[in-house]
């Protein structure tokens, strides 16, 4: 039984409602990832903001333990007392020996520490103490400390039996204790006028250094010193974010200074050197990202105005080798990864610069997809920390992939079901594409056949229906079309070598284009005007026909000439024949070219003359100069010339001598060292005067 198009149009239909719970799904799907994104986000931002919190608190917690230390009297009195025993020291002289054992120590024990900071062996006596106060302290309480360097802090009188010793031996317990109590890395006072430090609770190599000269003049605890030694202010705290700290072993180490102020001056600068380890562990969480929802790939991060880490990645602590080959991945500099292996540590190394970076140190709080300092895609959310002295950006992150898991999850079954319903679709396209969609794809086939320019294509005729009666009026159409499309095909070729002989093929091309006017100025062209002497009295003793196939023989033979020259004809009037060489195509030759025309044309002339029989000479005029060209009229177009250049061409044809070529100075000027030239003196032009003209010897 033969299937009309309506019941085949209701088939379409119910596999339209096929389609319709396809679409279902899928909006289903995306509406689903869409939420789980959103509730993403609003969970990065919230472990964003409370540990945007905990960095604001501790910082907030140390500058108020800074604050109280700085005014105590305690700390007052140590910094005016130290200070004045430092100074005792100062100007006793020390022992060759002591200044010698100093030396030793620190070619043994510093220059192989600082080297692996520095990447390089410094030279070592631009770290030495200066002075013989600073010599004196380091040898007391660091070259002969009885303990390891990580215990130095225990000695509280060398038994030295000097000022400053007694003096340690009452406020370094005190000193000790209030570090430990706060969470100081280290606790340390420095004289605002010499720079120099005296005191620190660990002893490291800055202890009795100069903050104004020597090795540390440019290290962040070096700038909080010389900030709070001017500020007279008990409230004043001076923070300098952290940098690679040669003391501490090249660690990140941060400063917080406060002015010791008494009765209105400044008797020293109390200073707070922080570990990158406190806030190392607030950010991580205390390495423990999954106890906090970050997942397997979750994390939060800090970066500098500098980008560069403030706290240390996730994978750098749970897999190195997989954290090293990431950022061989990325293209990180051999340089940087070979210092986080000397380093032991990405913070203040490591550079991170992405969309989420780079908005949060702007000020700017948000969130969204980037690709993360891994080089994959993340899920971030970002902002800016308040902390007085420092700028720094937080990032909560957690890759893609893991974020939409069970979104993938989601879409497998989707897919399942999706499967199933397609194996429908197919069978039932099957059965469509034989009864209804065959004849359809033959007819588009067809179609696209003819519109590529295939005009005998032809579609076969399956059925009777209305499918069948289409292609039978898609037959007829490509018939008639084809018929017409011969005619006009003709019709353009026929019209197309009529304008290419009326105008140029340039001008004719911009005439297609639609320009309405066309209208050129050319500085430097040659123009040439040719008549037949005596032509007319020639003419009138011969028949038309014959007048009109001796002209037309000449200058046929003429343009051929001319276009084996680059010539362009403009026109002919009667016996006159016009060119120029030189446009609408500009060239280099056009005066000599134009001569050769010239002198191919006379001897053109002279032959026809003798095929013919006939007593025909040619004048010819040649004048270069600049021309106004442009197509005028509308029914019947002409290319024409108009100037001066034009004007006393013609004249150099009109007053011209027969049977040869003459030319205007500029003419002579281009070619006098290409043709021989003859002057004929100063002729009068009309319009011109006196013009001095040259006959070419031919």
């Amino acid at each position: 039984m033969r299937w009309g198009l309506s019941l085949r149009l209701f088939a379409i239909l119910t596999l339209l409602g096929a389609i319709a719970v396809l679409v279902t799904g899928i909006l289903g799907y995306v509406r689903a990832r869409d939420a789980l994104e959103q509730a993403i986000y609003n969970q990065l931002t919230a472990a964003r903001e409370i540990k945007a919190r905990q960095v604001e608190t501790y910082f907030r917690t140390i500058h108020a333990e800074l604050r109280l230390l700085a005014t105590s009297k305690m700390v007052i009195e140590a910094a005016r007392e130290f200070r004045a025993a430092f100074g005792e020291l100062d100007r006793e002289p020390l022992s060759d020996e002591m200044r010698g054992k100093v030396s030793e120590w620190y070619g043994e024990h510093f220059v192989p520490e600082i080297s692996r900071v520095l990447g390089m062996a410094p030279v070592l006596a631009d770290y030495l103490p200066v002075g013989s106060g600073a010599s004196y302290l380091q040898y007391h309480y660091i070259v002969a400390n009885p303990h390891t360097e990580a215990r130095r802090r225990l000695v509280d009188d060398p038994g030295d039996g000097s000022r400053y010793s007694r003096l340690h031996a009452i406020y370094h317990p005190l000193m000790r204790a209030a570090a430990a109590t706060v969470g100081f890395d280290d606790f340390m006072i420095a004289d605002p006028k010499s720079g120099r430090v005296i005191y620190t609770v660990d002893k490291e190599v800055d202890f009795a250094t100069s903050t104004h000269v020597g090795p540390y003049r440019k290290t962040s605890m070096a700038a909080a010193v010389a900030r709070c030694s001017a500020i007279a202010d008990r409230s004043a705290v001076c923070l300098e974010d952290f940098a690679l700290y040669a003391p501490a072993g090249g660690e990140p180490t941060a400063f917080m200074a406060a002015p010791v102020v008494d009765e209105g001056v400044v008797v020293g600068v109390l200073i707070a050197q922080l570990s990158d380890n406190e806030i190392d562990k607030v950010v991580t969480g205390d390495r423990r990202w999954r106890h906090e929802g970050f997942g397997a790939t979750g994390e939060a991060y800090l970066v500098g105005p500098d980008h560069l880490l403030r706290s240390g990645p996730r994978a750098f602590y749970e897999n190195r080798e997989s954290y090293f080959a990431d950022l061989k991945a990325i293209g990180a500099p051999e340089a940087e990864i070979a210092a986080i292996r000397r380093f032991d540590t990405p913070i203040l190394i490591q550079h991170v610069d992405t969309k989420a970076s780079q908005s949060a140190l702007a000020g700017a709080e948000g969130t969204g997809e980037i690709i993360g300092y891994r080089g994959v895609p993340t899920l971030a959310s970002w902002g800016p920390l308040s902390i007085a002295g420092v700028k720094w950006a937080l990032i909560a992150k957690i890759d893609s992939a893991e974020a939409f898991a069970p979104i993938d999850r989601l879409r497998r079954d989707l897919a399942i079901v999706g499967g199933l319903a397609l194996l429908v679709v197919v069978v039932t396209a099957g059965w469509l594409s034989r009864a209804l969609l065959g004849p359809l794809s033959e007819l588009t086939a067809g179609v696209k056949r003819f519109a590529s320019g295939d005009y005998g294509t032809k579609v076969t005729v399956r059925t009777s229906d209305e499918i069948g009666q289409l292609c039978l009026a898609f037959n007829g159409m490509v018939d008639e079309l084809r018929e017409k499309n011969v005619v006009i095909e003709g019709k353009n070729r026929e019209n197309e070598e009529l304008l290419l002989n009326v105008l140029p093929a340039p001008i004719a091309n911009r005439l297609r284009g639609g320009e309405q006017r066309i209208a050129d100025g050319f500085a430097e062209v040659t123009v040439a005007f040719a008549d037949l002497v005596g032509f007319t009295a020639l003419s009138s003793d011969m028949p038309p026909q014959e007048v009109v196939a001796l002209l037309n023989g000449l200058f046929t033979r003429f343009d051929e000439a001319a276009n084996d020259l680059g010539i362009e004809k403009i026109k002919t009037v009667g016996d006159a024949y016009m060119a120029v060489c030189g446009l609408p195509v500009p060239v280099v030759n056009h005066a000599e070219r134009m001569v050769r025309m010239a002198i191919r044309m006379v001897h053109i002339t002279r032959e026809h003359a003798l095929e013919h029989q006939v007593d025909m000479k040619l004048r010819v005029g040649i004048n270069s100069g600049p021309v106004v060209a442009g197509v005028i009229g509308k029914s019947k177009y002409i290319y024409d010339l108009w100037g001066d250049t034009v004007n006393l061409a013609s004249r150099m044809e009109s007053g011209g001598v027969p049977d040869s070529i003459q030319v205007t100075r500029p003419v002579y000027e281009k070619l006098q060292g290409l043709f021989a030239f003859e002057s004929r003196g100063s002729i009068e032009v009309k319009g011109k005067g006196s013009v001095e003209v040259w006959l070419l010897r031919l």
